[in-house]
């Protein structure tokens, strides 16, 4: 039985049409399109049977539209359309058998567009905290990194400071809010603007939420998601805002006493360890001068001791006699041919001194009288109102002089006391040279080492005061070392030691280094870009694939010992840990002044 699908015809006269011109039984069928089917159909008869289907054609729609289907411009639906309108068959059928022919593959969709006319983004780099910052855009500190941060832009910049150790506030201070009190020297723009400032820095409170162990709600909202509710949320949010707020209420107060200094700028300062009130300072004159800062550290312990101290000894500082006051230097030694940089204080010896000069010349200097403070007392009795420190206090002697083997650039960058022998001292010097002294035989070092093949100068060194074979130097390359200086010494004096390690990822000179005061193998290290801190007891992971010195020095790698990064100031100049606030650090750059805990020490 042959299917009939019937429809009306556009043609008004309303005659059945039938979609297949064929007779039962033919051989002879033929398909008819609908466009060229006849108007004019034969009647149903009984030799030409025209049955309807009693079920209706179901057509399902495709996603795709028309236009993702055929290629075309919409003209040949127009065309057929029209010829339709106007009966013409002929013109119809032309038109569909065009859009038939156009039938192709179907067309992936157009790609979104997710920028939205904007423009595509810049490639992201890694920062390199060695490489400075190249792309001149200002960084942002990130408060995370700091349990306590504080900085402070002075009058005129300062290539010095140290730190005056308190004698009421106690030793291994964890507590916050926190007092340092420190001593800088200031390169001012005229000579006689120049100045020794005590800085007094109280009330520095740590950064808030910084150093709080996490609350039971805060390691769940960790694990779980903030969709986590716990059953005390207001009461926990509640306690820990209440101890922020108690924090902030504090704000840091910054009290200063100043001494003129007609010497010029002060190049470097060092505070006497065995009487803080003593002060060494070398001026750009050529000449050193010792103050006498007592009086200045009695007024601040009387007027600006922060909170914590009063609770513990404020009773204490209110009733102290004040010293008397005196400005100028209670004594200055021109002894020297020309300025120098390099000034240390025994910590074996009380009121033991050593001062280098850019010529080469090494002085040693010691007490004539008593220089801690009991034993000033023990001597002179309690006479607070004045002060023991003359012009005839020290006697000073040249030891050393420029060694021939260096003759054309002998200058002493920076010299360092043994920390367990009294008579012991190194030297870093211009020329890659570092040399160890014992000042009982004067005029030779006891070893000379050029530790810099290439001839850099070694601009600074620290020995370690917890293991003291262990010496670190820095040097005018960027590269600092770690020498075990009971290998120091070599058979042939033309090759250099081998340090125990060498770190060449640095671009800029070493400025300053110190070892941690209570952690052997912990070193801060400052160069222009900024301040770093090394752990030497962490090891490579995989030490069969370390880098050569070579490769690093090319690719400019970031050690795995490498601990924390201070950025943000100007020429970083000089670095020093707090001996009484655990991993407190203080610097001095050409921007000013920075006082900071990591949050990871």
């Amino acid at each position: 039985m042959v299917k009939n699908s019937k429809r009306k015809s556009s043609d008004d006269s309303g005659a059945i049409v039938s979609d297949n011109d064929s007779h039962i039984g033919s051989s002879n069928t033929k398909n008819t399109a609908p466009a060229l089917r006849s108007v004019n159909e034969e009647v149903e008869t009984a030799d030409n049977l025209q049955c309807e289907d009693p079920f209706e054609d179901v057509y399902e729609e495709d996603d795709a539209s028309y236009e993702d289907v055929y290629e075309s411009s919409g003209d040949e639906d127009d065309e057929y359309m029209e010829a339709m309108t106007e009966g013409d068959t002929s013109a119809a059928a032309a038109a569909a058998a065009t859009t038939t022919t156009t039938k192709e593959e179907p067309k992936l969709p157009p790609p979104i567009n997710t920028n939205d006319g904007e423009l595509q983004p810049a490639q992201i780099k890694t920062w390199n905290p060695f490489m400075g910052n190249t792309t001149g855009e200002q960084l942002e500190m990130d408060e995370t990194a700091y349990k306590m941060h504080h900085a402070l832009t002075p009058e005129w910049p300062s290539l010095t400071l140290d730190i005056v150790p308190d004698a009421h506030l106690g030793e291994n201070r964890t507590r916050f809010p926190h007092t340092v009190t420190m001593v800088v020297g200031t390169q001012a723009d005229k000579r006689g603007k120049n100045k020794l400032s005590v800085l007094r820095m109280s009330d520095l409170c740590r950064i808030p939420g910084s150093g709080r162990e996490k609350t039971e709600k805060e390691l769940d909202d960790e694990m779980l998601g903030d969709a986590w509710k716990h059953e005390n949320d207001d009461d926990s949010d509640s306690s820990s805002s209440d101890e922020e707020a108690e924090e902030e209420e504090l704000d840091p107060v910054l009290e200063n006493y100043s001494f003129p200094h007609s010497g010029g700028g002060i190049n470097r300062i060092r505070v006497c360890p065995h009487n803080p009130s003593v002060v060494g300072v070398w001026g750009e004159n050529g000449e050193v001068s010792l103050y006498d800062i007592g009086g200045a550290i009695d007024m601040l312990d009387r007027s600006s001791l922060s909170s914590n101290a009063r609770k513990n000894d404020g009773n204490l500082a209110m009733n102290k006699e004040v010293r008397k006051m005196r400005k100028d230097p209670f004594f200055v030694y021109s002894g020297h041919s020309t300025e120098g940089y390099a000034i240390d204080w025994s910590r074996v010896t009380p009121g033991r001194l050593a001062t280098a000069d850019c010529d080469g010349n090494i002085h040693i200097w010691n007490a004539t009288h008593p220089v801690t403070p009991n034993d000033i007392v023990a001597k002179y009795g309690n006479k607070s109102q004045s002060s023991p420190w003359s012009n005839s206090s020290f006697q000073v002697e040249p030891m050393y002089a420029a060694h021939g083997d260096n003759l054309d650039n002998p200058s002493v960058e920076d010299l360092q006391w043994s920390p367990t022998e009294a008579t012991v001292l190194a030297s870093a010097e211009c020329g890659g040279y570092v040399r160890i002294y014992d000042i009982r035989c004067p005029g030779k070092a006891m070893i000379s080492n050029k530790i810099h093949s290439g001839g850099a100068d070694v601009n600074v060194i620290s020995w370690n005061k917890l293991v003291g074979n262990l010496l670190a130097t820095g040097g005018d390359d960027g590269s600092f070392s770690v020498f075990d200086l009971r290998n120091f010494q070599t058979s042939d004096a033309s090759i250099p030691p081998k340090p125990l390690a060498r770190f060449h990822s640095h671009r800029t000179p070493i400025t300053s280094l110190e070892w941690h005061p209570t952690d052997e193998s912990m070193i801060a290290v400052s160069d222009d870009n900024g301040t770093y801190v090394y752990d030497l007891s962490i090891e490579e992971d995989d030490p069969e694939n370390n880098m050569n010195e070579e490769e690093a020095a090319v690719e400019g790698v970031i050690p795995p010992q490498l601990l924390f990064v201070h950025s943000g100031s100007d020429m970083t100049k000089e670095v020093h840990w707090h001996p009484q606030i655990p991993s407190c650090i203080a610097t001095t750059s050409l921007s000013g002044y920075s006082v900071f805990i990591p949050s990871n020490l």
